[in-house]
């Protein structure tokens, strides 16, 4: 990159975006509340809001294979970083979109992200959208992050969004509203970790608008030490459409973990469905490794790794 970046600020962006290097094509890198650096492509524009801090990214119709990057660290303690992100996804897309925030605190007062991302999917589009959360850090300060994410998919679009919460922070409420429009589907997969005395809480509201509509709704989550989790998914079907809630948890130490899932239909041609399962590790699973040479702790680390993979 042409700006100088410290180890940490290499080492967060790699844990949460993969980025080694200059990435290619347009990003938008941001550090302790301001741009780090930018870049737009010739078919996707990043410009600076104009009435709140954050960015609107144009992609222009009929873009089709190219990435944006749009990064967030936090290494300064004591900071409450909020931004507004608009994604404009012009008619037959097929992009990528790379977020994620990644906080080192080592002080005592609390770091804060809050990423507040609205996707409005043109027709017959398609957006895969990778999010990855991480915390790192000595000091007592907490590392909080609490992002909220708007979806608008219009007719026959595709938006399939992986939200990872890895490891390292505090505290966490995820808010997710998503409206999908007639013959667009929305897949969400859901992947957290917490551990110590972490809170997490997912809230998700899709309304399916348009016939012949979908939703899954995948969350697979680790709930260790005295940590607690709070899963809470609502689907509303409003038309002849189709939706699927499935919850898998596993829990461990005296952590605790409450799945709410919901469905709500406002059609006879809706067909709605949710499932919902919490456990422990099975000893048989930690057996069968431990015969292939793996201590306890290793056979217990390949299943959790294998399951939130």
């Amino acid at each position: 990159m042409s700006v100088d970046l410290s180890p940490i600020d290499q080492s967060l962006l790699e844990e949460i975006a993969s980025i080694h290097g200059m990435p290619k094509g347009a990003y938008n890198i941001r550090k302790d509340g301001q741009l780090l650096e930018r870049n737009s492509s010739a078919n996707i524009e990043i410009s600076t809001k104009t009435d709140n801090p954050g960015i609107d990214i144009h992609i222009k119709p009929g873009t089709k294979g190219e990435t944006v990057y749009i990064p967030v660290i936090l290494t300064a303690s004591g900071l409450k970083d909020v931004v507004y992100n608009s994604f404009y996804v012009g008619e037959n897309c097929d992009v990528n979109i790379i977020a994620g925030c990644g906080i080192h605190n080592s002080c005592d007062q609390d770091s804060e992200h809050d990423g507040i991302h609205s996707f409005y999917c043109g027709e017959n589009s398609r957006v895969r959208y990778i999010e990855k959360h991480y915390g790192e850090g000595e000091g007592a300060g907490m590392r909080i992050l609490n992002p909220v994410t708007n979806v608008y998919l219009e007719k026959n679009s595709y938006c399939e969004m992986e939200l990872t919460q890895i490891r390292g922070v505090s505290s966490t409420v995820r808010d997710t509203n998503a409206e999908v429009g007639e013959g667009a589907k929305l897949v969400l997969n859901e992947k957290l970790l917490t551990h110590d005395e972490q809170t997490a809480v997912s809230n998700m509201k899709v309304e399916l608008k348009g016939d012949d509509s979908s939703v899954q709704v995948i969350s697979r989550s680790v709930a260790q030490g005295n940590s607690s989790q709070t899963f809470n998914p609502l689907v509303i079907g409003q038309a002849a459409c189709r939706g699927h809630v499935q919850c898998d948890a596993i829990i461990m130490d005296k952590a605790r973990v409450t799945a709410i899932p919901g469905i709500e239909a406002a059609s006879e041609e809706a067909v709605l469905v949710h499932e919902a399962a919490i456990g422990k590790i099975a000893g048989d699973q930690i057996v069968k490794l431990m015969t292939l040479g793996l201590s306890e702790e290793e056979a217990e680390a390949e299943i959790l790794e294998d399951f939130l993979s």
